[in-house]
């Protein structure tokens, strides 16, 4: 079954970034997110490399008005499932398989977000319907001028690149014609998470929701 462009558009062009965030504890995922809301970050992505990613994910969702969070580092069936259950409205992968593309079949109304690091991976993804992708790792497979010399002969993939990008670095990924938004961890990583600072997170949120490209 094709993505549903339109749905994993909407989700990719709700703010010029999405945060990618790794949750250690629960409890200050509800925080976290409110923090993110208001500096005008609603999509937000937990990555599912901590034991207890999917409760953060259940809270948020539960908790968070305006809040769209999504689940990242999905590469089983298993985990697409319960991330679906926790609240998930979308779906992250940091590549892609025939089984994972099967069970996002399955569930066609939560996108997913595959990623892809080369010219025939983006090609295979075209060929199953997927034409919204995750650029990843961004910087390490290329960077913007690689991302950019696919824009020509793969034309229908728009990407969100994640990996390495920063505040910096973001504005010349967002110019690309090829890009909807980006992806990184800058905004509330561990550390700030840690340490409860939100008004520094909603500060960073909100310099991020103004990017734009150049």
């Amino acid at each position: 079954m094709p993505q549903n462009i339109k749905k994993t558009e909407a989700i990719m062009t709700a703010a010029p970034v999405i945060p990618v965030l790794i949750v250690e504890d629960p409890a200050k995922a509800v925080p976290m997110a409110e923090a993110l809301v208001r500096g005008g970050l609603p999509v937000i992505e937990i990555t599912l490399r901590t034991e207890r990613a999917l409760e953060a994910i259940k809270l948020v969702a539960d908790n968070v008005e305006g809040a769209i969070p999504g689940a990242g580092t999905v590469m089983t069936a298993a985990q697409y499932e319960k991330a679906i259950s926790a609240g998930s409205q979308f779906i992250v992968s940091p590549g892609a398989t025939p089984r994972l593309l099967d069970i996002a079949d399955a569930f066609a109304d939560v996108p997913l977000l595959p990623g892809a690091a080369t010219a025939s991976e983006v090609m295979y993804l075209l060929e199953r319907g997927y034409e919204r992708l995750k650029f990843f790792p961004a910087e390490q497979a290329g960077g913007a001028a690689y991302l950019k010399s696919l824009s020509s002969p793969l034309a229908a993939a728009k990407f969100c690149p994640t990996g390495g990008v920063s505040l910096d670095k973001a504005p010349t990924y967002l110019g690309l014609p090829n890009v909807l938004c980006v992806g990184g961890s800058w905004i509330a990583d561990a550390k700030a998470i840690a340490n409860e600072d939100w008004a520094g997170i909603e500060e960073r949120a909100r310099a991020a929701a103004a990017l734009t490209g150049r």
